[in-house]
């Protein structure tokens, strides 16, 4: 039965028409469509060739469609058409993307069944996937099985090998000893060999070091590029050698070395966590205006370091211009605005922000879920003394959502709704507070035995109950003396 298309092929179809046409088309789904319209006419002798499945594959990988793409990739073995190294390698990095490097060495293996013989490059593309996945046991594994099978050393293999040791503090010296064995191997270190190394050194606080390297890099006529100037800024910032960083910052862009997105974000993190938040704010203007467009990483710095200098408008800003953008905050930002409210008693304030992460969706995480308890019943607590029934509103949203709610919330709720009189909300918040399995303090109940004796009535049969208590002592005592006579 042939496939439904939209429109009427010609009666010679190419593979240069078809092409084309997946091309044009951005819905992956309608790609495939077409894809398989071209060969529903047997008629027209069309039959796919490498372009054609090599094109379609890689549309499938990047929309995340591995089964569709690895389907296809059977059927070129099937149709015994010319398959290439590089759609394997399409498939392999798209698995690499998503985090499945045994998918991508699982593909890797087929080569060979399939009759394509893999290259150095298929090798170290592999090699490359399983040091960026952490998988370094199976990385070092799979390099002894290169050098066993006889593919010689080369810079692009021995900079994936240094990126490996690079990531334990035990292996750096392998690295460098690698990296000194290079020359000797026929290979020059180039800027990705430096900026490894360089990154590494940072990571361990080795600044020194790094910055020796960096030195010497110069001296090899080996540029460095920005992710090199971004490693060693970022390192200066954690050493807190904010001042340095920043001249290096001059130092690239006077040798028309870009900032990216990551170097501006390293900047005012620095500057943010040394009580520089101005600073980094104008730098968020720089960058804008240089057309980079600030990530989660860059808004959470400035965020943080604003609350933590009481620049709460500021801060507030910045989560307005983040929701514009299209990032979404999350749990721990709202929760360090809202904390910010709370120390400066705005109470309304940080209860807005509270309803505005439920109705935004916004679910703390394991690491923020203590913060999001704490700051839920600070906000009660807050509230009770200046809007009891909001208080109570906020309460109740913590009993639906299954957050804990404290004892000094419970308390602070009973002895506000007993002053108020509402005798109701306070017996209720009792019972809730027992059900929870608390005991209310001695400060609760006397906070509630108060309420109920100001209440005119149960004073009023609290005071006949006692004039009867006390009638019947006295006719009590009458009738033992009268017995004594």
């Amino acid at each position: 039965m042939g496939v439904k298309t939209m429109f009427k092929w010609s009666t010679k179809i190419t593979s240069a028409q078809v092409l084309q046409l997946i091309r044009a088309e951005k819905d992956v789904n309608k790609a495939l469509v077409i894809f398989d319209s071209a060969t529903a006419e047997y008629a027209n002798g069309f039959r796919h060739d490498n372009s054609t499945f090599a094109l379609m594959i890689s549309k499938l990988v990047s929309a995340n469609q591995f089964r569709p793409a690895e389907d296809l990739l059977d059927r070129v073995h099937k149709e015994k058409c010319d398959i290439t190294e590089e759609i394997f390698l399409s498939i392999c990095r798209g698995y690499g993307r998503v985090h499945r490097p045994l998918d991508a060495m699982r593909v890797f293996d087929k080569m060979k069944e399939f009759g394509c013989e893999p290259t150095p490059k298929s090798y170290i593309t592999v090699l490359a996937i399983l040091v960026e996945e952490n998988q370094l046991k199976l990385a070092f594994r799979f390099y002894r099985h290169m050098r066993e099978i006889g593919i010689q050393p080369c810079v692009a293999s021995l900079n994936v090998l240094i990126k490996a040791l690079c990531k334990n503090s035990g292996t750096m010296d392998a690295a460098f000893k690698i990296f000194r064995e290079m020359p000797n191997r026929g290979c020059t270190p180039d800027s990705y060999t430096y900026g490894t190394l360089i990154n590494g050194l940072c990571r361990l606080g080795k600044i020194y070091e790094a910055k020796e390297l960096f030195k010497e890099m110069e001296t090899k006529a080996c540029s460095p590029t920005v992710v090199t100037y971004t490693s060693l800024i970022n390192g200066l910032c954690q050493s807190k050698s904010v001042e340095e960083a920043m001249r290096l910052f001059e130092e690239m862009r006077s040798k028309g070395v870009e900032p990216n997105v990551f170097t501006y974000s390293s900047l005012m993190d620095g500057l943010c966590k040394g009580g520089c938040s101005s600073q980094a704010m104008e730098l968020l203007q720089m960058m804008i205006s240089k057309r980079h467009r600030p990530n989660i990483v860059t808004y959470s710095t400035l965020l943080n370091g604003l609350c933590k200098e009481g620049k709460l408008q500021e801060a507030v800003e910045i989560l307005d211009r983040m929701k514009l953008q299209g990032l979404k905050p999350d749990a721990g930002l709202y929760g360090k605005i809202i904390s910010c409210f709370c120390d400066i008693g705005k109470y309304q304030e940080a209860a807005n922000f509270l309803d505005e992460m439920v109705l935004g969706g916004i679910t703390p995480n394991r690491l923020t879920w203590s913060l999001h308890i704490r700051t839920h019943n600070t906000v009660v607590q807050g509230l009770c003394k200046t809007d009891p029934n909001r208080a109570f509103q906020v309460y109740l949203s913590m009993r639906n959502r299954s957050i804990s709610v404290d004892s000094l919330t419970y308390s602070s709720l009973i002895t506000c709704f007993c002053k108020k009189g509402d005798i109701h909300k306070s017996a209720r918040i009792v019972d809730e507070l027992v059900l929870d399995g608390c005991l209310p303090d001695e400060g609760t109940w006397s906070a509630v035995m108060t309420a109920l004796w100001d209440r005119r009535k149960m004073r009023q049969a609290a005071e006949l109950l006692l004039l009867e208590l006390m009638n019947k002592c006295v006719e009590a005592e009458v009738d033992i003396q009268n017995q004594d006579v």
